[in-house]
């Protein structure tokens, strides 16, 4: 059963020095060291198999910064963080993508990461290529793609292996209108078929539609922890 417990969480960002505009003020600075962002300040909670949770929140409340620590792309400073079941994330699109290789090279490279077989891996592949659309352009370099194209394949990649967690940063969905039909119906089913769902969002039309637990951030700290249950009753 897939789970998620943190307990004191925290994580900061050194902020440096760099509006020091004299020599003395820049030693001054160095011998401080950094000042420090505190992006989350000992978070505590716990996600169970079957919950939809929607992190909400002004800008710079610590959604994202929550969803990258839970996907394990930033480390926490302090606490504990306990995240059972494979994570699926669909955060940043670009990310793990080699771009001086093919976009077919990339799929191949993600199902062997993934501990598929070769000849799984090429099953993969196939399977992106014909949801994605690309046609051709799959193997030329990833660096030569319109932001369209990056879209769609990464959208296909992310999408193509079911997680135990789902992790999002925002309704993740963009393209033309026959690939943005095609990837909702998937995305859907990815969120059904999930054990957790995690998103960060300020749509709350989809928090209404997806979700059945809301946990607010401000300033790095959960002022407010609640099911969608009550949330409905009060409306």
């Amino acid at each position: 059963m897939a789970s998620i417990q943190a307990h004191g969480l925290k994580v900061e960002f050194p902020l440096y020095h760099h509006t020091a505009r004299s020599l003395k003020k820049s030693l001054l600075a160095r011998a401080r060291g950094p000042m420090l962002v505190h992006a989350l300040r000992g978070l505590g909670f716990e996600i169970r198999g079957g919950e939809r949770v929607a992190l909400v929140g002004p800008n710079g409340s610590g959604k994202s910064t929550l969803l990258r620590t839970l996907a394990g792309i930033y480390q926490p400073c302090a606490g504990r963080l306990r995240v059972e079941g494979e994570i699926g994330s669909l955060i940043d699109p670009m990310a793990g993508m080699d771009q001086f290789l093919t976009g077919r090279e990339n799929i191949m490279l993600r199902g062997l990461y993934k501990g598929l077989s070769e000849r799984e891996s090429r099953a993969v592949v196939e399977r992106v290529v014909e949801f994605s659309g690309l046609g051709e352009a799959i193997d030329l370099p990833v660096r030569g793609y319109s932001a369209g194209m990056n879209i769609r394949l990464a959208f296909a990649m992310a999408t193509e292996m079911a997680p135990d967690i789902l992790l999002m940063d925002e309704w993740f969905l963009a393209g033309d209108e026959d690939f943005m039909r095609r990837a909702e119906a998937r995305l859907h089913r990815l969120v059904r078929d999930a054990e957790i769902m995690v998103l960060a969002t300020h749509d709350m039309a989809v928090v209404r539609q997806w979700c059945n637990r809301v946990i607010r951030l401000e300033n790095g700290l959960i002022v407010a922890d609640e099911r969608m249950v009550a949330l409905r009753a009060a409306e």
